[in-house]
Formats: structure tokens, sequence, C-alpha cells
């Protein structure tokens, strides 16, 4: 995946969390469904930031992008913790 997918994809994720709060509002979703939604996509977008910041260290650096691969949830969550 070059960063133009990844892009693509994060814009798909954000559009999707935005579909997500207006269903909560209109009430076609309860709170416990929006969170675990939520929350999939909150690390769904972290694993595609995570994985374009390894492709632009790695060009930065002299190196093949196309090497980064998309880290665990557990690994990409674990950050800041």
């Amino acid at each position: 995946m070059d960063d133009k997918e990844i892009l693509a994809h994060i814009g798909e994720f954000v559009a999707d969390e935005q579909r997500l709060r207006e269903r909560h509002q209109r009430g076609e979703l309860t709170d416990e469904q929006e969170r675990v939604r939520l929350e999939r996509l909150e690390v769904a977008l972290d694993q595609c930031w995570d994985l374009l910041r390894q492709r632009r260290a790695r060009l930065g650096a002299g190196q093949d992008p196309d090497e980064a691969e998309v880290r665990p949830p557990g690994e990409v969550e674990g950050y800041l913790q």
C-alpha cells in the first residue's frame, strides 16, 4: 500500500467516524454501539497513521518505504502508555 492509498483509507475512516456520530445523534445507535465502533475506527486510524509515518521515515533514511508493515493494535495503541 502506498502513501496515497493509506491517505485514502484515513479519509474513509474519518468519514465513517462522522457517520457513526450522526447515527448516534439520531438515536440509531446506542451509546455502547457507538463506543465499540468508534474504538475499532480509532485503532484502524492509528494503524494507518503509524504506517504512513513508518513509510516516510524509511524514505527519509534512504530505505524502501514498501518494507514498512502495519503494526498490531496492541503495539500501536501502547505508544502513549
